[in-house]
């Protein structure tokens, strides 16, 4: 896990029409960003996981070919909750979400009001109840980080997910 540093990207393997590369998905236009406010809203977990799941049929991830598409598109909606819950229970409430895709990577990131850090519970107890969120976001992640700015309040707890090959 790193807190600190963003990972490039281009530094994820291959890029598409590359020896060893995956059939590319379809990237959006220029690369996109999409943004839902979450301050106010009701059902924010669903809310959050539908949102995304309409980003993923748009940017073509979604309807699944195979059975590795579809396993990557649950992984995104199961970080998309996992992040959200957590703003929720631990931060004051999550502000809003963006999900970004280039095609090959794409990054969740949710603006909470919180101070703390989130970090995966360890040790780790699989079997009981609570406390699995960001160890489920650790394991399914390329990476994931927390980023603050200087002299404003919250943080933004991000996420990295490569795109299905």
């Amino acid at each position: 896990m790193s807190t600190t540093r963003q990972q490039p990207p281009g530094e994820l393997g291959p890029e598409p029409g590359e020896a060893g590369a995956a059939p590319a998905v379809p990237a959006p236009p220029g690369g996109a960003v999409r943004r839902l406010a979450l301050g106010s809203a009701s059902g924010i977990v669903p809310l959050a996981r539908d949102f995304t799941r309409q980003a993923l049929y748009d940017w073509g991830w979604l309807p699944a070919g195979t059975a590795e598409r579809s396993a990557a598109a649950e992984d995104v909606l199961l970080v998309v909750s996992e992040l959200v819950t957590n703003a929720c229970l631990h931060a004051d409430g999550p502000e809003e979400l963006r999900v970004a895709s280039d095609g090959k990577v794409l990054r969740l990131e949710v603006d909470d009001r919180g101070t703390g850090q989130p970090a995966p519970r360890t040790p780790h107890r699989a079997g009981r109840p609570g406390g699995h969120g960001m160890f489920i976001v650790q394991r399914l992640c390329l990476d994931w980080g927390v980023a603050r700015t200087p002299g404003a309040p919250g943080k933004t707890v991000w996420a990295e997910l490569a795109a299905p090959a």
